[in-house]
């Protein structure tokens, strides 16, 4: 093994990694060794390069008064998935709640204000509500990263899983991606440790490949996947009308969508690229798509994402055979000098590499934008205050009648 891993890092330039060997213990040397094994070298491809744009287009989107004409339909439709047991939801819960001042895994945020509310609390209790509607449990596969696995599966176990059934609860965690510094080396965190990060949220389906999942999916003969982020408190889970609507128009997944308050709100919105479903974020938008609007008035690219997607497993499949575009953020990066001291750098100093979700949407044949109400179904928890913070989603689950 020894040899190999020399080899291998010679090849790529590496061999720095090992520059703390001969003081390590042989269950580091080991732990090192098995870690550079493992370890996703796709990132030292220099071919990584800024995204280039097709031709962007707006898209076709139900809105919520389309929705309503057929509500009945879509959400028989959609009962009849899950009771069926053809439909799974999936929670990415890998992050932290630095950014709300609270070191922990952000679903454990209490949001509440004269009781205690958890983040997670709030998407179970959505979920119940459909499991009562359709009278069936629905698979909940949540996605930790290894920073927050056992903090996160010890607080579901002290909350008796919010009333969930933990039978249907399944945790797997996020597979990471080293980080790099601006010299295409790859970091050391400690002498027996290589740095590392999550590999962003578009990296959750091969991650559940990774984790033995898929035999849980085959097994159960499942047909669709709800896919949805941690920090919004009043999203609909496995909505039985959005998963009808997909169903009943014959696309091979939906996105739920909201109508922008202006038209420079910094979210991502649906399109179309090169005529097919895309997502354009809100730093590409030329002034021109911003400002475009349709006869009737409304915003040609009117759609901002909520990050609650919904995909059929046998499309879904060909995202695993294609290599999703690595995107990178310039950040600051704790690392072991020359001396085995940590050092945290004021400024940033090195890469960290994600997959995006809205690359997935790119590999799909179709995608039904679904517009909803944002006061009713869209609460992001982002900051500590301001937009999007913990002060208007506490308005808004007051608004819709949610005791905090």
């Amino acid at each position: 093994m020894w040899e190999e891993i020399i080899e291998k890092l010679s090849l790529l330039d590496q061999t720095h990694l090992l520059r703390f060997v001969d003081e390590l213990s042989e269950t580091e040397k080991t732990k090192l060794f098995d870690q550079i094994s493992d370890l996703d070298f796709s990132v030292l491809d220099n071919n990584i390069t800024d995204e280039i744009r097709g031709v962007i287009e707006p898209p076709f989107a139900m809105s919520i008064s389309e929705i309503e004409k057929n509500r009945e339909l879509y959400r028989e439709t959609g009962i009849r998935a899950i009771r069926d047991g053809k439909v799974g939801a999936v929670l990415l819960a890998g992050g932290q709640g630095s950014r709300l001042g609270f070191e922990k895994p952000k679903g454990m945020f209490n949001i509440g204000v004269t009781k205690k509310l958890y983040i997670f609390e709030c998407l179970i209790n959505n979920l119940l509500e459909v499991v009562n509607e359709a009278q069936a449990w629905i698979p909940l596969f949540i996605m930790t990263s290894p920073q927050n696995d056992a903090d996160t599966k010890e607080f579901f176990a002290q909350h008796n899983y919010f009333g969930y059934n933990k039978d249907n609860i399944l945790f797997f965690v996020q597979d990471q991606l080293p980080t790099v510094d601006t010299n295409g080396k790859l970091i050391l965190s400690g002498k027996s440790e290589i740095s590392t990060a999550p590999n962003g949220n578009g990296g959750w389906y091969s991650s559940m490949h990774k984790a033995g999942v898929f035999k849980i999916l085959k097994e159960n003969k499942m047909e669709w996947l709800n896919v949805f982020a941690v920090d919004n408190v009043l999203q609909r889970i496995a909505d039985p009308v959005f998963i009808g609507a997909v169903i009943e128009t014959r696309r091979s997944s939906g996105s739920k969508v909201v109508a922008k308050t202006d038209p420079d709100e910094r979210v991502g919105v649906m399109c179309l690229e090169d005529g097919k479903p895309s997502i354009v974020e809100y730093y590409e938008m030329t002034d021109e798509m911003r400002s475009s609007r349709e006869p009737d008035g409304t915003l040609s690219y009117n759609y901002g994402v909520t990050l609650n997607y919904l995909f059929r497993l046998k499309d879904l499949n060909n995202a695993l055979k294609v290599q999703l575009p690595l995107h990178k953020a310039f950040k600051k990066i704790p690392y072991i000098g020359e001396n085995g001291q940590i050092i945290s750098p004021d400024e940033p100093n090195a890469y960290k590499y994600e997959t995006l979700v809205l690359d997935m949407v790119k590999l799909q044949n179709s995608c039904l934008a679904f517009e909803v109400d944002r006061s009713r179904e869209f609460a992001p928890v982002k900051n500590r205050e301001g937009v999007d913070s913990v002060d208007t989603a506490r308005e808004l689950l007051k608004i819709n009648g949610i005791e905090i």
